[in-house]
């Protein structure tokens, strides 16, 4: 995911840097002291992602934000609290009060994956398949699929209003539904990516309040795929 830095504190320039470094997934495209400059990259380049200060030189990251007629995602990252209502009523995906985590910042970055998935599932089609439970084969929509969690000889199918036991194993579930946008997390785990509602630590949080566990072997794909 391709993004810029607009921001005149030399340390918070420091900080976004090395921890856009530290994610691995994002590539930086320049830092800008002021949003003039940045406004004639940006009529030349195209970004995916914005971490723009609200206190700026000669126009602030607001009113810069205002001036661009399709702009990618941003993420604010200002000293001030003030904002955050007003920054969300103009469709920024996150606001960062400085001094922030590295946590914190990849929760953020999360986001502008999981709002770049939902608009993507809308424009997928729909995938009805069947389980089979029992001596029924029950049919399912992918989207309403949370999670699919091995246990022992038979597998969950996790859906928003039941769960579903199937024979079949957790690899034949994650080759079945990997052009559905289904991401193996752990040995035990397959989660439906647009049900991503944040990544912390060693954790995945899903709807329904649901959390899967990220596993070593698996985590670097994962982000990879997830956060882009």
């Amino acid at each position: 995911m391709d993004c810029i830095i607009i921001e005149d504190q030399a340390p918070a320039q420091r900080v976004l840097k090395k921890y856009i470094a530290d994610m691995g997934t994002l590539s930086l495209k320049g830092t800008f002291n002021s949003a003039i400059p940045a406004v004639e990259f940006l009529a030349k380049e195209k970004v995916d992602l914005i971490f723009l200060d609200i206190h700026l030189p000669k126009i602030s990251g607001m009113d810069f934000l205002k001036t661009l007629a399709h702009p990618p995602a941003v993420i604010f990252t200002t000293a001030f609290s003030d904002y955050a209502v007003q920054s969300y009523e103009m469709g920024v995906v996150d606001y960062l009060v400085k001094p922030f985590s590295f946590e914190r910042f990849l929760k953020a970055v999360a986001k502008v994956n999981s709002v770049s998935a939902q608009s993507a599932s809308v424009a997928d089609e729909s995938h009805d398949f069947y389980i089979k439970s029992g001596y029924e084969y029950i049919k399912v929509n992918s989207e309403d699929v949370i999670f699919i969690q091995s246990d022992m000889d038979y597998t969950e199918v996790n859906l928003a209003t039941k769960k579903l036991l199937s024979p079949e194993t957790l690899q034949n579930w994650e080759q079945k539904l990997a052009s559905y946008n289904f991401i193996r997390v752990h040995k035990s785990y397959l989660v439906n990516a647009s049900k991503i509602e944040k990544i912390a630590g060693n954790q995945v949080f899903l709807s329904e309040g649901h959390i899967a566990p990220i596993g070593r072997a698996y985590k670097e794909d994962f982000l990879a795929r997830v956060v882009k």
